[in-house]
């Protein structure tokens, strides 16, 4: 079963009677440190100095007012430097608990890497080193897919069993039916590039096999008691006991920019795991069979570990690792702009395929929110 595409074109649409600061659509525009008050400017004078940073944040509220959304959302934006940013449409707010989508896939990647990284795992492993009687034989090409591969969708699963879809079905077993429906697909591991929830599904049960437990939900309790990260938050769709690891999570916005602060500071990655995770693992040699990004923005996006490598062209002439992100199906979008060092989450939840009005509305205010990132 092939993934459902991300979404269609959103036409720009100016919100006619929207303004910034608490106007008539409810919006609300505040900045401020890590918690949110009135703060940090990262010790430049903000009146005086350089560049009039509350100028650009008035600039940038404008903006979003104006920017094309068909639900209500929520912006929060974070400098390196501590400053903070946040626009609130209607009745979004930044501790607004959404369905994740496809955010997931990133928090999901993190939580098994940090087990490769405490050496539970390798990223070489397969998954017959973990699962008994795995079902793909050792004379069918997908026998050798590794741990890496999977987590950056390559594997070469591409068929999709509903029971990922089912609450009542048991986790393991829908494993073993994604073995069995692409058994003797003829992909060999590492040579295309196949966006779907199959590859993270495999990879979770490896994962709960080596850290000895019996479910995602203790995994994922465990970063949470580590991290203290998430502490509302559950993988529960289609059900707690059967989650899509590839987007079965609930969230807030603030409980994901807390996420992305972690991995930007380097808390959640050591620096050799890191480099692992950031690197583009659907570059040179790699084909890239299904693509989201492609099919509905017409954009050549490259994959890492639960991430996609951003490049706004029809072909990838950017620069890997510059900016990462991590969109979802219903329009919210995760991101780390690495080059400009700062970190952001749009929060909302529309329609299924509606993945591009949330980056639709982002962009129509991209150029602000640029210069509200380089005002020092």
């Amino acid at each position: 079963m092939k993934p459902i595409a991300w979404g269609v074109l959103l036409l720009p649409i100016v919100l006619a009677g929207c303004n910034g600061g608490g106007g008539s659509d409810g919006s609300t525009a505040t900045s401020g440190n890590n918690s949110g008050s009135t703060g940090s400017t990262g010790g430049r004078s903000s009146g005086s100095g350089a560049c009039p940073v509350e100028q650009r944040e008035a600039e940038l509220t404008s903006a979003l007012a104006a920017a094309p959304s068909e639900v209500d959302f929520s912006l929060s934006l974070q400098r390196s430097d501590g400053r903070r940013y946040t626009y609130n449409r209607g009745a979004a707010t930044p501790d607004t608990r959404y369905e994740s989508a496809s955010t997931s896939k990133l928090v999901s990647a993190v939580i098994i890497l940090r087990l490769v990284e405490q050496g539970y795992l390798k990223l070489s492993d397969r998954p017959q080193d973990w699962i008994p009687s795995w079902p793909i034989s050792v004379s069918d090409p997908l026998y050798n897919m590794t741990l890496a591969q999977l987590l950056s969708f390559t594997s070469g699963l591409t068929s999709e069993p509903l029971c990922q879809n089912s609450g009542s079905f048991n986790f393991a077993s829908c494993v073993y039916n994604i073995g069995n429906n692409n058994a003797g697909n003829g992909i060999v591991p590492g040579s295309q590039f196949y966006y779907a929830s199959t590859h993270l599904q495999v990879a979770g049960l490896m994962a709960m096999r080596a850290r000895g437990v019996n479910n995602w939900s203790d995994l994922f309790s465990e970063f949470q008691q580590q991290t203290g990260l998430f502490p509302t938050a559950a993988y529960d769709l289609p059900s707690g006991s059967n989650p899509r690891l590839a987007g079965g999570m609930h969230w807030s916005g603030n409980e994901y920019l807390a996420f992305l602060n972690a991995l930007q500071a380097g808390s959640l990655l050591n620096t050799a795991s890191m480099q692992e995770f950031l690197k583009d693992r659907s570059a040179a040699g790699v084909t890239i069979a299904y693509s989201p990004a492609r099919e509905s923005i017409n954009e050549d996006w490259h994959y890492g570990f639960g991430f996609w490598h951003e490049c706004q062209s029809s072909s990838f002439n950017c620069t890997s690792a510059t900016r990462i992100s991590s969109p979802g199906a219903y329009g919210a979008y995760p991101f780390w702009d690495r080059s400009q060092g700062f970190i952001g989450i749009l929060a909302r939840q529309g329609g299924l395929q509606t993945y591009k009005y949330g980056v639709n509305t982002y962009r129509a205010a991209q150029k602000q929110i640029d210069a509200w990132a380089a005002c020092r």
